[in-house]
């Protein structure tokens, strides 16, 4: 039996070229395309990075693709999220979601939903948001210091 690559979206400090992808991912990755899911997005200054919430809107980012699911474990301790915890608990909760890839070329959001993959995403507990003073980021998007 064959291992299929594992898949993760990131739209924040994991995303390449931002604080935490060469230590994470780095080398790691096989591929890194550019995608959205559903969500919306917020900043969360204080923090330093940004979290997602399930919503109406888009969360733009990267699927990156790994060869081996071991590196679940490494990003989960990252995000704070632990399987077996209460989810309120968690700053983060991992889950299974649809990823619309970008296509090249695209001239419209219909044709940018064509190709979607399966991925594992980081949630933020929406009422963390709130008690962070999280700001809404209409676009999307987040940009970091790329430290």
């Amino acid at each position: 039996m064959m291992n299929e690559d594992l898949h993760v979206f990131v739209y924040g400090t994991l995303k390449p070229g931002e604080a935490n992808f060469d230590r994470y991912c780095g080398n790691r990755v096989i591929t890194s395309r550019r995608a959205h899911i559903e969500g919306c997005l917020y900043d969360l200054p204080a923090l330093g990075y940004p979290g997602a919430i399930h919503g109406n809107s888009q969360v733009h980012g990267f699927v990156l693709s790994f060869e081996r699911p071991t590196i679940l474990a490494e990003l989960d301790e990252l995000e704070d999220f632990q399987p077996h915890r209460d989810p309120a608990k968690n700053d983060y909760n991992r889950e299974s979601i649809v990823a619309y890839l970008s296509a090249v070329g695209a001239t419209s959001a219909l044709e940018n939903r064509t190709a979607s993959i399966v991925a594992w995403a980081y949630f933020m507990n929406p009422e963390l948001v709130l008690r962070c003073g999280g700001i809404y980021l209409p676009d999307g998007w987040w940009v970091g210091d790329g430290r």
